[in-house]
């Protein structure tokens, strides 16, 4: 299904690279002012000229599409064709069969296709807020639809950012951007001017609409509204990606159109020798229609349904949400998953791992904002006490500080900076808290974190000291620059002789993708502070370096995904440095000559040097929306089936073209979940491996279901083509063809959706996208199966005719006969490889009760005089039931060593 692109409203002023403008050259493009915004009388103009702050979105398929849709299907022809025939020959009753088979079919399909696909609107519901403006110099409250182009908009902690703005006046303001640039940590914003070519996500003197400000506050000039902003874009990416076909349709497609050539064929032969022979036009036409009817399997939507269900209940089981059916087994597909790091590959928590004070290294253990953990040094568990630098270090942490962490509902959440949630847990892991540290630490002024200064300091006033002290934290860089002296491990204050070792620590902290914090401090006897007092002679107390560490339970699924023969990739909005330790940590690997590439990379890539690093490299760093679409796509063109994980609007696009559009369930925006196929409850890699698992379950029971339908409708489609051949009385009705498919074997074939998975169904290689579901080994059982049944059918048929009995009792026979060697034939294809001692004799019950209830419905075919009636049976002896048992116990033994002989060959392959 191809979604158009929405139509744009007219463009901004020019000047697009609003971050690299001046003050002056911005308010001049715009036409405002930073103190005073717009007037009131230029709204409505503005509106006309640049649209209003909304989403434009697309209409949904009308109802009469979706009805034909469900018909228009080749295997739905015949079946229609065959309808209006037997109708014209007033068989009334096998008209109104088919014809219902058809309609229960349009149904299934109608619910399915129906679901409505709520991106774009979720895009939109993400603009129905309110903002506060400034207009004639004035702050007032209007919804943000209604903002326009060089409005001045008031932002502060908690406000969603209604519209992308320049920024023209911050205060220690911060912005969540992880939902538009995968960024995890909220960016500090700042004024600076920035470079043409800054990325988005280094646009710090910006901020995008379907943010949020967690930190501080700020106003801004508008800069672009509705379609035209960063979110817009996206909205403008997803409406012209095109639905990726999965493979089960693809392979459903191609089984249908090798169904109706074979169908058309043997009506084509069968009428033509019926004429030829001289028959009644009416008796050839009811063989081709008994054929055609017989030859269909009018139960495989339904099966594959149910099959597919199932699967989804199970995965659910499993934390994965399933929004579409065929999904499922597209999942069995899966060749290459582009993932996500944060959440999804790591725990979404900043933790402290290392630690340098006093000139030695400690490790932190634990992860996430669990207090569970120790400092430790040569691996035994040290005593803060007993090293004062380190001490101090873990109390800079605390003090130098404005987020806090609380428990609800047995998970420890952070209010405030993700990066100083971190310190307070380190210092937890020391028993140190920060509730009785300010019983002896009393704040008296601060001097808050701003881009451009890149520290931030606080001054406490020490119960028992003279002097008050001042604690920094900030860069490394900022840091050192500003110390003289330095702490020792036993907390004496000595001169810094040398910087040299404390940047090579940082150095290889860096390499292993942390991020280090540098702190110091410095007595002052004023109860204020300012810049100018911590500018010099202060004394570096160590640093602090930290990491979103990678899930213990994703390491493994990695390992298991590259077993199974999946590619597994990162993309992330995050640093370069921090992905490429993450995805060695994970067991992702990385290249030799090139281990990753940025966005900015990619941007100056040839298309085939794109192709090239989509297929060669695995870790992607800082990659914009567009940059994420293009991976997805470079990938599909090798034909790779792609599944796409994400949470935030930037991510949508791209979940859409994948082949399996993964959204996260706790931190995903509804952007994210509604264009996904799947959403994770629990956020987790595991999830995905072990929906892939199920998937390649699914795929194994569907392709069982083909394999023990299809020669059940070919072998009735041969023996009504044999008959008409040599001229024989038909030994099975239309109608007796339909029992056979829908009541008996419909239900009978549904028993194998229930099959449990194979054992090392996660050792096999992804099956290739082209490959047909018709391998030599298939191909063989079904010509196998096919023979067995038109044989044994066709035997008893004319034999009992041969010996004196009535077509009703031969028929019978025949129709008796077909349906308990279909029962036979079902436990052969409980597996297309095992042997049925292997996965277990009552591994799935419900086959055996299947097998039972054939024989009840059998039963009452046979020897009901009101099913007599309908459709033309009559009872048979005990004698005929013995000679049925033993040709359907012959079948099963045959297809058996057809089984054994194959695995034998494979395994000598």
């Amino acid at each position: 299904m191809k979604i158009l692109a929405p139509q744009k409203p007219m463009n901004a002023p020019k000047g697009l690279q609003w971050h690299s403008q001046t003050l002056q050259d911005l308010t001049k493009s715009l036409k405002t002012h930073v103190e005073n915004g717009i007037s009131a009388e230029e709204v409505l103009e503005r509106q006309n000229t640049y649209g209003k702050n909304e989403l434009t979105t697309k209409k949904t398929d009308a109802v009469w599409k979706l009805v034909w849709q469900q018909f228009n299907q080749p295997l739905i022809y015949i079946l229609v064709i065959a309808s209006v025939i037997t109708f014209f020959f007033k068989e009334y009753v096998d008209s109104a069969v088919i014809m219902a088979i058809v309609i229960v079919n349009a149904v299934i399909g109608f619910i399915q296709e129906s679901k409505a696909q709520k991106a774009l609107e979720a895009l939109s519901n993400t603009m129905q807020t309110y903002a506060m403006v400034i207009r004639d110099g004035e702050k007032k409250e209007i919804p943000a639809n209604e903002i326009v182009v060089g409005d001045l908009v008031f932002v502060q902690s908690g406000d969603k950012v209604p519209a992308d703005m320049r920024l023209v006046s911050v205060k220690e303001m911060q912005v969540a951007e992880s939902a538009l640039t995968g960024e995890s940590v909220p960016v500090s914003k700042s004024l600076e001017v920035l470079e043409e070519d800054t990325v988005i996500g280094d646009r710090v003197n910006m901020a995008f609409a379907s943010t949020y400000v967690t930190f501080g506050q700020g106003m801004g000039l508008v800069t672009t509204v509705g379609d035209q902003t960063e979110v817009g874009h996206i909205n403008d990416l997803i409406s012209n990606v095109e639905s990726v076909e999965t493979p089960l349709n693809k392979k459903i497609t191609q089984l249908s159109k090798y169904i109706v050539y074979v169908i058309l064929v043997m009506s084509v032969v069968t009428f033509a020798l019926g004429i030829y022979r001289g028959q009644d036009l009416i008796d050839v036409f009811m063989s081709v229609v008994a054929l055609a009817v017989g030859a269909i399997p009018e139960g495989l939507p339904a099966a594959i349904t149910t099959i597919l269900a199932i699967g989804v209940s199970r995965m659910a089981k499993k934390h994965a949400i399933t929004r579409k059916l065929p999904v499922v087994e597209t999942l069995g597909s899966t060749t290459v998953i582009c993932s996500d790091k944060t959440g999804t590959l790591t725990e979404n928590q900043m933790t402290v791992k290392e630690v340098f004070a006093g000139n030695q290294m400690f490790k932190v253990s634990g992860t996430g904002y669990s207090p569970k953990g120790e400092i430790m040094q040569n691996d035994q568990s040290v005593n803060k006490d007993d090293f004062p630098a380190l001490k101090d270090l873990l109390v800079a942490g605390l003090l130098c500080n404005t987020s806090e962490i609380t428990k609800e509902e047995n998970q420890y959440i952070v209010k405030g900076d993700p990066t100083e949630g971190a310190l307070i847990v380190a210092a937890q892991k020391a028993e140190l808290s920060r509730g009785n540290l300010l019983k002896i630490f009393h704040q008296l002024d601060n001097i808050p974190f701003e881009s451009e200064r890149q520290y931030m300091a606080t001054l406490f006033k020490v119960e028992g000291e003279q002097k008050n002290t001042a604690y920094l934290k900030g860069s490394v860089e900022k840091i050192i620059e500003k110390c003289s002296h330095i702490l020792n491990i036993k907390g004496e204050i000595i001169p810094l002789t040398g910087t040299e070792e404390i940047l090579e620590k940082v150095e290889l902290m860096a390499g292993d993708g942390l991020r280090v914090l540098a702190f110091a401090k410095k007595e002052i006897a004023s109860g204020n502070i300012s810049e100018e007092d911590v500018e010099s002679k202060t004394v570096f107390i160590g640093l602090q370096a930290m990491i979103d560490p990678p899930r213990e339970e994703a390491i493994k699924a990695v390992t298991d995904c590259k077993k199974a023969g999946i590619q597994v990739k990162m993309i992330t909005g995050d640093h370069a440095l921090t992905a490429v330790a993450i995805a060695k940590q994970l067991g992702i690997e990385v290249g030799a000559v090139k281990n990753n590439f940025t966005g900015k990379e990619l941007s100056e890539l040839s298309e085939q040097e794109f192709q090239d690093a989509a297929l060669d490299t695995n870790v992607f760093a800082r990659v914009s929306p567009e940059q994420k679409l293009r991976l997805v796509e470079a990938l599909q063109k090798n034909n790779e089936v792609v599944a796409m994980t994400g949470d935030g609007v930037n991510d949508a696009p791209a979940l859409k073209q994948a082949a399996i559009g993964i959204a996260m369930g706790i931190t995903g925006t509804e952007v994210s979940k509604e264009a996904a196929d799947m959403v994770l409850t629990d956020d987790n890699f595991r999830s995905i491996r072990d929906a892939v698992e199920e998937g390649r379950g699914v795929f194994d029971n569907i392709m069982k279901f083909i394999v023990w339908a299809l020669p059940t409708n070919m072998g009735e489609g041969l023996i009504i083509m044999v008959a008409a051949i040599f001229g024989l009385t038909l030994p099975i009705t239309p109608l007796q063809i339909l029992w056979i498919n829908m009541s008996t074997a419909g239900f009978l074939g549904l028993m194998l959706a229930f099959e449990p998975k194979e054992p090392g169904i996660m050792s096999r290689k992804p099956r290739k996208p082209g490959q047909s579901i018709f391998g030599k080994d298939v191909v063989v059982k079904l010509i196998l199966a096919s023979l067995a049944l038109v044989v044994a059918s066709f035997g008893f048929f004319q034999y009992e005719l041969a010996i004196g009995a009535s077509v009703a009792v031969a028929r019978t026979m025949a129709v008796t006969t077909f349906v308990v060697l279909e029962g036979f034939y079902l436990l052969n294809c409980r597996s297309l490889s095992l042997p049925m001692h292997k996965i277990g004799f009552f591994s799935n019950i419900w086959v055996w009760f299947g097998f039972i209830l054939m024989f009840v419905f059998q039963a009452f075919f046979i020897y009901n005089p009101w099913m007599n009636e309908i459709f033309g049976s009559a009872p048979i002896t005990l004698m005929m039931w013995g000679k049925i048992m033993i040709a359907g116990l012959v079948t099963y033994i045959i297809l058996e060593i057809e089984k054994a002989i194959h695995l034998k060959m494979m395994q000598k392959e």
